[in-house]
């Protein structure tokens, strides 16, 4: 890489650096544990709104997982999740009324956050519909990995993004607080993907599955990216870039197979396809705070009017991380 290229990406980091400072200064603190946390804890950062029906599950998920602490940006929720997480003590929240398209889709945010509370901890940067799967996650916490990863000399874990989805019509059945969304959502496309990589942040870029089959058929090239960087071994100085999809430093997105083996990696289940998600559309369709003027908001509404049904004869019911494995959608690596 040329010094030009070097100089231009320092100084796009220090930019972002300085930007999730002023608009940290945006967050209104609610509740602060922080000083609650433990060296090794692992810590979670997550930007909310309106999602106090998905919230008793989503934090059992993690703490089973071993999440130590949570760390949550609440952008004007009116459904009572602040009233939820206020109170609970492995949870430190903020507030804010501030465009979340401004704060680059909450990233500003949770890199000002980031920055302050999770120097020297490995975190994970996902969003309340997001369920992490890791190889031997069934049988060992996500210290297991943290450490492995520690070993290893490795600071960044990936997650292809998976979209989960019901057999038959979204809405069919009704999802109820503290559910098991992937009871309902049970299946995902085993295969669909397309992949290229970034020359410019040099990470992979992941586009296919149901999303980019039924709302994106007739413009593939603008379906959402499936590419997730969400566990990292946090420095003061990272910044995510454009969701968790890629970092600076650079280093931090080389997590596929090289020519030195493949490389570990997860999934991140992704259960949008509930029955809030027509709910959730408009109201983010009537917001217009999601990337590209909400585009992918409006090719769900567009598409919805036709009550669409996600499965196909393709589609395969999931079971567990070994599944994901023997489809190559993610991969233990040499971590055994």
């Amino acid at each position: 890489m040329s010094r030009l290229k070097q100089y231009r990406l320092r100084l796009r980091r220090k930019q972002r650096l300085i930007r999730a400072y002023r608009k940290s200064r945006q967050l209104t603190c609610l509740q602060n544990n922080t000083t609650a946390i433990q060296k090794d804890d692992v810590l979670l950062v997550c930007t909310l709104r309106n999602e106090r029906i998905r919230l008793p599950y989503f934090m059992k998920y993690y703490r089973d997982l071993g999440v130590k602490h949570f760390l949550f940006i609440d952008n004007d929720s009116d459904d009572g999740s602040r009233e939820y997480l206020i109170g609970e003590k492995d949870v430190s929240l903020w507030h804010t009324a501030a465009s979340y398209k401004k704060a680059l889709y909450g990233v500003h945010w949770m890199n000002g956050l980031a920055r302050k509370y999770c120097h020297n901890h490995w975190t994970l940067t996902v969003d309340v519909d997001e369920f992490f799967v890791f190889p031997f996650c069934d049988t060992r916490p996500i210290l297991a990995l943290t450490d492995w990863l520690d070993n290893s000399g490795v600071q960044s874990f990936s997650a292809m993004l998976i979209d989960m989805y019901p057999k038959g019509p979204i809405d069919a059945q009704p999802y109820q607080e503290g559910m098991d969304p992937m009871k309902i959502a049970q299946w995902f496309d085993s295969g669909n993907y397309m992949l290229s990589t970034n020359a410019e942040y040099q990470n992979l870029w992941i586009q296919g599955g149901p999303r980019a089959r039924v709302f994106f058929n007739d413009d593939p090239v603008n379906a959402p990216s499936l590419n997730k960087i969400p566990l990292v071994k946090w420095h003061k100085d990272y910044v995510y870039m454009h969701s968790t999809h890629m970092l600076l430093p650079r280093r931090l997105n080389h997590v596929y197979a090289t020519e030195g083996g493949e490389k570990a990696s997860g999934a991140l289940l992704h259960t949008k396809f509930l029955s809030t998600f027509v709910q959730k559309t408009e109201e983010e369709l009537k917001r217009r705070q999601h990337y590209a003027g909400s585009r992918e908001y409006l090719a769900y509404h567009n598409r919805l009017q036709d009550d669409p049904e996600l499965w196909c004869n393709w589609s395969e019911k999931y079971i567990n991380w070994r599944q994901l494995e023997i489809l190559g959608l993610i991969s233990k690596g040499n971590w055994a």
